[in-house]
């Protein structure tokens, strides 16, 4: 029987074809464009009679590496890679909707795919309805005939709220839609959302899988059929990932395993801190026995993630002096990073919805996001203590 390569060295291995130079690590293609060796083979090509690169704006030797492993990471026949996490987003639902269909998303997800979903989509004829994370239930009675897309992120930004793929990806398939997950904050190391039922899984390649704040990327992978209509779509359109950040990327996948059981680790003892702390109202991580979902979370993932929420006793008011006070860590917007960053969301990434529709998601005014990094856990702690204190 074939040996088949664990995790991390799928993440290794898999490269490109060397070159004539026999290079061990693969080359930066930094090129816009590819030559033919004459007029049959550029004819072919273009004909797509044969596998040829044409333009990096269709495919790259880098970026089809880090599509590769990613594909391999996921369990995914085929993917597409892109200049950002949003245009992985708009890309895949503008390639697979058409005038009058209809999207059943997650009320969890992030603000600026709901700003799509809300200000942009219904421009185009493109409705969509939000469930309640905490009741499934309610998404037939969300269904019509029109509706094509299920969608979902889990965990969710900002909140680290878990959703059971499970049962999302049966309710697809019982009513032959598109089931579609963003799986930014796990990462395919900690689940792989397609062994559920997911057609397609996103990914915002610039938090974890980067992993140090440098590239903005995005990839969608999963079904070779609908990813052939988002390359289709996307090669005309022109949201290519750059062959610099892809090679990036790439190498960056490398470590991707070491780099998340290290984050884990880390949160999970921060989650602890916290859910003891006089000045902590509550406190959410998916791998905490206290959350609400932590079983859901067991059967699904393997650790819990970089990203805790808690809310500081006190309010808006408390949470500002909280933020003033930090010392060490980063304020900042982005996640999955190296450095520890800390984020108020109400105000930031969600700030452009209503304190209805944030409340309804459970953002509340004092709520605080912290992506747990990779300094030593005694310093992340201590920065957050003396802010608290």
């Amino acid at each position: 029987m074939k040996h088949k390569k664990q995790f991390e060295t799928e993440a290794i291995r898999t490269q490109s074809e060397r070159t004539q130079f026999l290079e061990h690590s693969t080359p930066m293609y930094l090129t816009s464009s590819f030559v033919f060796e004459d007029a049959e083979d550029m004819r072919a090509s273009f004909a797509e009679e044969k596998e040829h690169n044409i333009y990096s704006r269709y495919s790259n030797p880098n970026s089809t590496e880090f599509v590769e492993k990613v594909c391999k990471m996921e369990g995914a026949e085929a993917g597409f890679s892109f200049a950002s996490g949003m245009a992985a987003v708009f890309s895949t639902f503008a390639a697979l909707l058409e005038s009058g269909d209809h999207i059943v998303s997650a009320k969890s997800i992030f603000g600026s795919t709901h700003t799509l979903f809300t200000q942009f989509f219904p421009k185009w004829n493109i409705g969509t309805s939000y469930f309640d994370i905490n009741d499934l239930g309610e998404i037939e009675k969300l269904i019509t005939p029109t509706t094509k897309i299920i969608y979902a992120e889990s965990p969710t930004n900002p909140g680290v709220d878990v959703l059971d793929l499970e049962a999302l990806g049966n309710i697809a398939k019982k009513h032959n839609l598109i089931f579609i997950v963003d799986n930014c904050f796990a990462s395919p190391y900690l689940q792989q959302p397609i062994k559920f039922g997911a057609d397609l899984v996103i990914h915002s390649g610039t938090k974890l899988m980067d992993g140090q704040g440098r590239v903005l990327a995005g990839v969608t992978v999963g079904n070779s059929y609908l990813v052939d209509k988002i390359y289709r779509f996307s090669r005309i359109t022109g949201p290519a990932l750059s062959p610099f950040n892809a090679w990036v990327l790439s190498k960056s996948l490398e470590t991707l395993a070491l780099r998340v059981d290290k984050h884990c680790t880390n949160a999970l003892r921060l989650a602890e801190y916290l859910e003891d702390h006089k000045k902590i109202e509550w406190v959410k991580y998916p791998f905490l026995k206290s959350h609400p979902k932590y079983e859901i979370a067991k059967k699904q993932m393997k650790a819990g993630g970089c990203v805790v929420a808690f809310e500081v006793k006190g309010g808006l008011e408390a949470g500002r002096k909280f933020f003033d006070a930090i010392k060490m860590l980063s304020l900042s917007a982005n996640l999955g990073d190296s450095r520890s960053i800390v984020t108020h969301p109400a105000s930031t990434t969600h700030s452009k919805l209503t304190k209805e529709e944030r409340e309804s998601v459970g953002i509340s005014d004092g709520m605080v996001r912290i992506s747990v990094g990779l300094e030593h856990i005694d310093d992340i702690i201590a920065d957050i203590k003396q802010a608290l204190e």
